[in-house]
């Protein structure tokens, strides 16, 4: 986990304000400094470019997440329960800081940077894993069907949620992303169980 400074995590908090209410595109040096309150300079001491505050931006999600997925394993739950745990726990996240989907889902920032692009797929690959082992766990205790591999219901089951986070974004935020994510997880139960 990266320990950020006070200062770091209070730019990366603005930022993602920003992401929320201007886009991506707005957010600048000099937008990020004028919300703050202090020079440009001052921003350039803890970060040397924006695509270093996007960085910092997806190191914090994948911190936060990975912190989420380690209670969420550790839990004394069954395998369904942790996959349900995971699906709302990212929506409550994506809820709670809508520019955070605007930054992961943003392919468009990703495809010319390597670094960007290898934190997403770092995010990707340890979501994808947590959620392949909650699922196995369930298949093995029968509670979810066997005759589709994790890996399928893996993907199954994160792409609702990407598609659901999206459409929630290109709404403009215009319904209540957990509650509709509940009706989705609902479909989606009946679908896997056994």
């Amino acid at each position: 986990m990266i320990n950020f400074t006070d200062r770091q995590k209070e730019i990366i908090e603005v930022s993602i304000k920003l992401i929320a209410e201007k886009g991506i595109q707005r957010l600048t040096i000099k937008n990020i400094s004028k919300n703050l309150g202090i020079t440009e300079p001052a921003i350039y001491r803890h970060f040397e470019s924006k695509l270093d505050i996007l960085l910092a931006i997806l190191s914090y999600f994948k911190s936060s997440t990975g912190a989420a997925l380690e209670r969420t394993h550790s839990a004394g739950r069954s395998g369904i329960e942790k996959i349900e745990i995971m699906f709302f726990t990212h929506l409550k996240q994506f809820a709670e800081k809508p520019a955070l989907a605007a930054v992961i889902f943003s392919e468009e920032i990703f495809q010319n940077d390597k670094r960007l692009s290898g934190q997403v797929a770092a995010i990707m690959k340890i979501n994808m894993k947590a959620m392949s082992t909650f699922i196995k766990q369930a298949q093995q205790n029968d509670k979810i069907r066997n005759d589709i591999t994790k890996e399928q219901l893996s993907l199954i089951i994160m792409g609702a949620l990407r598609l659901i986070v999206t459409k929630w974004r290109l709404s403009d935020y215009s319904f209540d992303l957990e509650k509709r994510g509940a009706d989705l997880w609902k479909s989606i139960k009946k679908l896997i169980e056994n």
